[in-house]
């Protein structure tokens, strides 16, 4: 049996087809048009639906169910994305919406967390009960499996990892907040720490990159240069230092980073490691759950919703 998995991103929509090996068979991608009204990309959304079941030989009725994956506040009890800000939706009844049109139950979840499901399922975690997956990106996102499932929470509002504090009255967060942890572990806060840095430091590498992008320090820390080298250990030290909160918490076993950042491997997971190792409670006799980078990139969002 098959289901539909749909990625409703602000720019994109993904739909897959996925088998019950949770390969993808076929697929369909559409510009989202956000600034449009809900009712308009919804149907934009279904109509991506049934062009990939289409190239699958598929219809609806071949289906078990079909996911969406949303950005923002979604309440998975009653399938209604309660707010997502980057879409201008507020009390979107995409479940009923959707089941109304192809007469399959629909399921939806918050994008993090079905990026955390597929990594169980499919990825980097599969057999694994408890488990995190923290996203580097223009935010810091987080999806928490516990004994099997999405730690949900009241109205589907847990796992706003992003917006635990690191430094009391820090630097301003898009939420309102100051210090939050988004504010320093995201893509957004390394790309605002390295144009600090080459600003400090003229003589760096950092000062001769035109476009200065997540990968920059890296890439200049790898060629020795002393002002990349200390961007990147303060940036591994505020990632760390969320994930130690995680560990002390919940204690899972594994957490895997995702995003753009994930790729840079062993250059960010080493220090990281080792952080996590030496700062969580009890220390190298404490509960350290294995730390890697996630698998599926961006299939993540299509299984993890055709999983739910």
């Amino acid at each position: 049996m098959y289901r539909i998995g749909i990625d409703l991103g602000g720019t994109n929509i993904a739909v897959g087809v996925v088998n019950d090996r949770y390969e993808i068979v076929a697929r369909r991608s559409v510009p989202t048009g956000a600034e449009r009204p809900a009712e308009e990309v919804i149907r934009d959304m279904g109509d991506a639906v049934e062009e990939a079941l289409r190239q699958a030989g598929l219809t609806a009725a071949d289906c078990a169910s079909m996911g969406v994956g949303s950005p923002g506040a979604c309440d998975p009890q009653t399938g209604v994305v309660k707010r997502a800000y980057n879409l201008n939706w507020f009390d979107v009844p995409v479940c009923r919406m959707l089941h109304q049109r192809f007469g399959i139950p629909v399921r939806l979840g918050n994008d993090a967390n079905c990026a955390a499901l597929a990594e169980v399922v499919a990825g980097a975690a599969v057999g694994c009960q408890d488990m995190v997956l923290i996203t580097l990106g223009t935010g810091v996102g987080s999806g928490i499996i516990s004994r099997g499932k999405i730690l949900s929470g009241l109205r589907g509002g847990a796992g706003e990892a992003g917006h635990m504090l690191l430094v009391l009255d820090g630097e301003p967060c898009t939420c309102g907040r100051r210090g939050c942890w988004e504010a320093y572990a995201s893509a957004t806060a390394l790309i605002r720490q390295t144009r600090q840095a080459a600003l400090a430091h003229p003589e760096s590498l950092l000062a001769q990159v035109e476009e200065i992008t997540g990968r920059t320090a890296f890439d200049a820390a790898q060629q020795g240069d002393a002002a990349a080298k200390a961007v990147v250990a303060q940036y591994a030290v505020y990632v760390a230092a969320g994930l130690t909160d995680f560990v002390n918490i919940l204690a899972p076993e594994m957490i895997l980073l995702g995003g753009g950042i994930s790729r840079q491997g062993e250059a960010l997971l080493a220090p990281i490691r080792e952080y996590v190792a030496t700062h969580c409670f009890g220390q190298r006799e404490g509960a350290i759950p294995t730390i890697a980078a996630a698998k599926l990139g961006n299939e993540a969002g299509i299984i993890g919703a055709a999983a739910l």
